[in-house]
């Protein structure tokens, strides 16, 4: 019997800390803090090659880390993705498919398993997930979505109200305030512990209402467009093309137009001019405020580590950044996310923990938002339960790829056609190649358009075409490479226990 199997056994995990030799080893144990941005796409960070912007600050994790390039969001919408990662678990097994579903807080997740553990748990800014928060000894969250100006707050003592409404008002910036609020955290801790932080941010989510510190940032730059924002989809399926006029530069700025917003009187300045020349002002107006708003993170998260330093935290915590999912930036001409293509599907990921992780390394194993919680658990010494669907990556940090690490991802969307009428569909990726079938379906979308649609495939080389812009689904050179990813999507569903809705592939 090893010595935390002793002390379970005798009953004493909660008192632990009063025995000196326990003491000493809760203090060795890392603590966490775990930052996460809503939208953040890693297109837009310039550790990751950004063109557009700089984020010197976030840079420093990678810099000071490991950054992953193969990481992948299993369902790329907010509340599914957060759900996903506090349990570990796929959304048809915690339960959030769409954005409807209301989370289960009384499921399992990792920062309850952390406070066993005997961690100090918390979560400051967005939390989107309905019910109340559990599993965390203190919790300040955002309402809702959260406003960007003057914001409130439901901070744990207080009665919880379900709804938009409610809690604390604070004056300022939203991003700002979240970070004034995790320093105080981070300062007001118990000291006889470790700490797990969810610092998580609402920006760069729409509506992209930036502070007016940086309100003439890029102010007399055009920023570089994507290589295929005019992207005419000939060569893709029909998904696509149906969802051309929801999703467009010029609807991004249109719909913020009508909820009253900054752009209010963007879409009379550009209305009249030719359609190509109106989606590149409408690209200007709408990536100078979303980099406006990453700007503003960028810098909130310079205080949080320059705080680590001075308080002689930084080399014994760990730090991860990343973002709830994907966002398109222009390509394809679109934003928002929820496609498997890869500015929805990738999330950046860079992880700092001074006493392992070596500065400046890279990874490009696959892995996805699942294997999160997995890992926060690895590093904590707590067992892992068997009903999580993920693998902790601290081989892969500790610059190690265990022999059978995964060499797949499953993905899946189930809303179809309920918001800018994208149509469910999952699929299987590879290092090479993308698989996705838009099965025609409305399963689990709480108020969407149920009108099936004829299902169809598409596959793409990403070696040889890493923008997507070529199904070669139909192409008979790539008739061995179907059958196999085919193969694979039937035996990833199979394992997942996400092969009972009746859909055959073929």
């Amino acid at each position: 019997m090893n010595r935390r199997e002793f002390l379970r056994t005798m009953g004493l995990s909660a008192a632990a800390l009063s025995i000196p030799g326990c003491r000493v080893r809760a203090k060795q144990r890392p603590n966490m803090i775990f930052i996460m941005s809503d939208d953040h796409a890693a297109q837009a960070i310039s550790c990751y090659g950004s063109k557009i912007n700089k984020t010197p600050n976030i840079d420093r994790l990678a810099k000071e880390g490991m950054r992953f390039d193969n990481c992948f969001c299993t369902n790329s919408i907010c509340v599914p993705s957060r759900a996903t990662i506090l349990t570990g678990k796929y959304s048809h097994k915690n339960g959030c498919l769409t954005l409807s579903n209301r989370f289960d807080n009384t499921q399992q997740t990792f920062p309850k398993l952390l406070q066993k553990a005997g961690y100090y748990t918390g979560i400051i800014g967005k939390w989107h997930l309905k019910t109340e928060p559990t599993g965390f000894d203190y919790y300040n969250v955002l309402p809702g979505q959260g406003l960007y100006f003057d914001p409130y707050f439901k901070e744990k003592g207080n009665p919880w109200q379900a709804g938009k409404k409610g809690g604390k008002h604070y004056e300022g910036y939203v991003t700002d305030v979240i970070t004034d609020l995790a320093l105080n955290f981070l300062k007001n801790r118990p000291q006889d512990k470790p700490f797990c932080l969810l610092y998580h941010h609402k920006a760069p989510h729409d509506m992209w209402e930036y502070d007016d510190k940086h309100a003439h940032l890029f102010e007399d730059v055009d920023i570089p467009e994507p290589e295929n924002l005019f992207d005419n989809y000939e060569h893709r399926g029909e998904a696509i093309k149906r969802v051309t006029q929801k999703l467009t530069m010029a609807e991004a700025i249109t719909l913020h137009s009508t909820q009253g917003h900054q752009f209010d009187k963007v879409r009379e300045k550009i209305g009249h001019l030719p359609p190509d020349e109106q989606k590149r002002k409408a690209y200007q107006y709408f990536i100078k405020a979303y980099l406006r708003c990453v700007a503003s993170i960028d810098e909130n998260i310079g205080k949080v580590l320059d705080y680590l330093d001075k308080s002689s935290l930084a080399k014994n915590t760990i730090v991860v950044y990343t973002s709830d999912q994907g966002f398109f930036l222009g390509e394809h001409g679109l934003f928002d996310k929820r496609f498997m293509y890869e500015e929805s599907l990738r999330m950046p990921l860079l992880v700092r923990y001074p006493g392992e992780i070596k500065a400046g390394s890279v990874n490009d194993d696959i892995v996805t938002n699942v294997d999160f919680a997995e890992t926060f658990l690895d590093y904590a010494g707590a067992a892992i339960p068997g009903d999580m669907q993920g693998r902790s990556v601290r081989p892969l940090l500790k610059g190690r790829t265990p022999h059978d690490w995964p060499k797949s991802m499953y993905y899946r969307y189930w809303m179809h056609r309920a918001h800018f009428n994208v149509a469910a569909h999952f699929g299987v990726r590879t290092k090479r190649y993308k698989l996705i079938y838009y099965y025609g379906l409305g399963l689990g979308a709480k108020g969407a358009k149920k009108k099936p649609t004829p299902p169809e495939w598409e596959l793409f080389d990403l070696k040889k075409d890493p923008m997507e812009m070529n199904n070669v689904y139909g192409d008979p050179a790539y008739a061995g490479v179907v059958k196999e990813l085919k193969a694979e999507l039937i035996r990833l569903r199979k394992k997942l226990e996400d092969d009972n809705d009746g859909i055959v592939i073929q």
